[in-house]
């Protein structure tokens, strides 16, 4: 089974995709986890009991959220590891951390590489707030 449908099977039967402040408490799941057998049949008994709405409803969301990570997979969105290493590459050499995250040389990488050349701690600011700044 593929992780991401476990995940998300996982946060149907918590009910965590339909309200915000439980979806802060789910844990990411891999595909070599093996869940407690005694929370999931305790999450399946609760989604057991709800109404066929509130049923429709959670079913409707996951199915949403499913939509929405397959088109982010598609559209090729970086992992949590390529940020961290462009931060790394940020401090070290920012212009090229840059380059790297707009993937061509456009007025963003030229900013970064004046800012760089008048101060390195200039371009690591403006490097590192163009990187985290859109997550």
């Amino acid at each position: 089974m593929r992780p991401y449908v476990f995940l998300l099977l996982a946060l149907l039967v918590t009910g965590a995709v339909q309200s915000p402040a439980r979806a802060a408490v789910v844990v990411p799941v891999t595909a070599t986890a093996e869940p407690d057998p005694a929370k999931v049949k305790a999450a399946v008994d609760e989604f057991n009991s709800l109404s066929r709405k509130e049923k429709r409803g959670r079913i409707k969301e996951v199915k949403k959220e499913l939509r929405a990570f397959r088109a982010a997979q598609k559209a090729g969105k970086e992992a949590d590891t390529d940020t961290v290493l462009l931060v790394i590459l940020a401090i070290l050499l920012p212009p090229l951390a840059v380059y790297l995250y707009e993937g061509e040389i456009n007025n963003r990488f030229w900013i970064s590489l004046i800012l760089t050349l008048l101060g390195w701690l200039p371009g690591i600011i403006y490097a590192l707030v163009l990187i985290l700044g859109q997550h």
